[in-house]
């Protein structure tokens, strides 16, 4: 007789048998049903958009139920962690796994078993201060330090995330010794779409060269300064890395006040409307000239709603380039306390885990981002829920015949992720924009940042992709997928590269190797671009035999590129113009050296 079912006709072997099959088949159909417990791998975006203002809406996975208002009371008794995070929408996805600022009945993240809070923080300085405090508890042997201000971690672009880690670092080994703490980047949650910009008068989009001399006001070391910086260098254009001077033949850059993005645009407001100046030294080709000019702020970088005020307020601008053009640029990311985060992995992937699910269902479902705006209202206790859902999806705007665009948000699924960071496809954006910007740091110095830090902190220390890898049980969704099909006409930037060859020879030279090093990254940070290459040649030789060098010079450069990942259907035209287009004369060394060039156009 079996034992098992207590039937006469089995033994209890063959009955053990038949429940193993069964509840193998109960698990494989739980498995496949349900969207919250498998992985998907990443798919090529499909064109069904369930809002035609969205561009990666693809419906795979069964909606999940609505977080409530209510606090959670299943959490109350497991330890509080807090993240502090700026105002800022691409966050929408996090904030709504939690239902708003404190994790809510429903919510994926108390089903997660997480008790989060998450503290809105505008100013840089402040969330460096909680996330020391944290710290200095960790240190007195608190296991969840729970101090008022306090955070074991913060959200914010991940471009500043160079900045900001290496003066943390510097700042840790100072107060507790070299290597007893870190900061680490331990995911992304999210990206900004168009939010983030760079605003000034049409003439700057129109001719980039129109920028030489201009004053911008932003917060040095941020993400929308990393934005400038991009546009600047994309088109060929000089910076001055010196904000208490002033250089008529560079972008000159203003440090807005308490590292405050809104301040950024309340200092163009008052210097356009209320003739505000800036007192600077003038320097020419690097030298002082001994004149002070007193300098109008000409634009700035800002983000949400930071661009809404200007736009508000003053006529004659525009939003000249954003992270919609540079559109890898500036994911959400999330830093941690690494020693903190190692002893308590599942806590730190379970919230990554909810954050990415919750994102999943937004990218889905227009009543989960309705829920995302409710939530991100509380959280910031600022503007209205239709507020944040209309500048989740970006708006248009039109005035004196001027357009313009504001505000544009995407999240991160578990399948985005896994592709940002290069685990799915190889090509890690998110190193690309680090190391672009460490490079920014490094070149640049702002506010003497060479001298305070001992040193930049490299990507491979200062990313652990631990905590994103260590996430199970999840639909990942699809990733999002550039579009190469269609022709591009708009011309984004325009740079001119003297890239170093061997003579009369297409085999790129390694003295070039950072040029085209900077060249990779900033292509990867905008990605959506479609490309042209030109190559030129100076007077020397034929002119038949300088068309066949431009050419293959410029297939070179193509060539490195798509060895680093770019796919060949990026590239809309490689052509060569020979000698038939110099910028400088062809009579004195030096002239046939900048006629010696590879122009790439980012094209959109």
């Amino acid at each position: 007789m079996g034992k098992i079912l207590r039937t006469k006709k089995l033994t209890t072997l063959s009955e053990l048998l038949i429940v193993i099959i069964l509840l193998g088949a109960i698990l494989g159909a739980v498995y496949y049903f349900a969207p919250g417990l498998r992985v998907g791998e990443a798919k090529q975006l499909d064109e069904l958009n369930i809002n035609k203002e969205e561009v990666d809406n693809v419906t795979t996975s069964e909606k999940l139920e609505l977080p409530s208002t209510s606090l959670s009371s299943s959490v109350k008794d497991k330890p509080l962690v807090r993240i502090a995070a700026y105002a800022w929408n691409a966050q929408s996805g996090i904030i709504v796994s939690n239902g708003g600022p404190k994790t809510t009945k429903g919510s994926l993240m108390e089903q997660n078993g997480v008790n989060l809070e998450i503290i809105r923080q505008d100013w840089l300085s402040e969330l460096r201060n909680m996330q020391m405090k944290f710290i200095e508890e960790f240190d007195r042997g608190e296991e969840f330090p729970d101090a008022d201000k306090s955070a074991f971690a913060i959200m914010m672009m991940g471009d500043g995330a160079p900045f900001y880690i290496s003066t943390m670092q510097q700042a840790l080994d100072d107060k507790f010794g070299k290597d007893k703490y870190h900061v680490q980047v331990v995911g992304a949650v999210g990206l900004s779409y168009g939010e983030d910009k760079l605003i000034g008068p049409p003439s700057w989009k129109v001719d980039p060269k129109s920028m030489k001399g201009s004053l911008i006001s932003a917060v040095l070391g941020d993400g929308d300064w990393v934005t400038a910086l991009n546009y600047a260098f994309a088109n060929g254009l000089k910076v001055n890395p010196d904000v208490t001077t002033y250089d008529p033949d560079a972008v000159n850059f203003y440090p807005s006040q308490d590292d405050d993005y809104i301040k950024s645009a309340e200092e163009l407001i008052k210097s356009q409307k209320a003739g505000w100046t800036v007192p600077l030294k003038e320097v020419k080709n690097g030298k002082l000239t001994g004149k002070t000019i007193n300098k109008k702020v000409d634009g700035c970088a800002t983000w949400t709603p930071g661009d809404k005020m200007v736009f508000d307020a003053l006529n004659g601008f525009t939003d000249i380039i954003s992270t919609r053009e540079f559109n890898n640029q500036m994911a959400t990311t999330v830093i941690a306390v690494k020693e903190w985060s190692v002893k308590h992995p599942d806590i730190v992937s379970n919230i990554l885990k909810s954050a990415l699910t919750a994102s999943n269902q937004m990218k889905q479902y227009d009543e989960w981002q309705v829920r995302a705006s409710e939530a991100v209202a509380k959280t910031y206790d600022m503007e209205t829920p239709k507020y944040w859902y209309d500048m989740f999806k970006g708006q248009k705007g039109s005035k004196n015949g001027i357009d313009y665009n504001m505000g544009g948000s995407r999240v991160f699924n578990y399948a985005d992720v896994m592709q940002y960071y290069g685990i799915t496809d190889g090509t890690n954006r998110y190193k690309a924009v680090y190391n672009q910007v460490s490079s920014y740091l490094s070149e640049l110095n702002p506010f003497g940042f060479n001298e305070s830090v001992k040193r930049i902190v490299p990507y491979d220390e200062a990313v652990n992709l631990y905590f994103v890898k260590n996430i199970n049980d999840i639909d990942a969704g699809s990733a999002y997928k550039a579009d190469y099909t269609k022709e591009a006409e708009e011309v984004l930037a325009s740079g001119e590269w003297n890239i170093n060859f061997d003579t009369g020879s297409a085999n790129i030279s390694g003295s070039s190797a950072k040029t085209l090093e900077t060249i990779y990254n900033l292509l990867i940070q905008a990605e959506d671009t479609k490309l042209r290459l030109e190559g030129h040649t100076d007077d020397t030789g034929s002119t038949e035999a300088n068309y066949d060098l431009s050419q293959r010079r410029a297939q070179s450069v193509v060539n490195f590129l798509r060895s680093k990942g770019i796919p060949q259907s990026r590239f809309q035209s490689v052509i060569g113009k020979g000698e038939d287009e110099p910028i400088e004369t062809n009579t004195t060394a030096s002239g046939r050296a900048k006629n010696r060039r590879v122009v790439i156009t980012l094209l959109k």
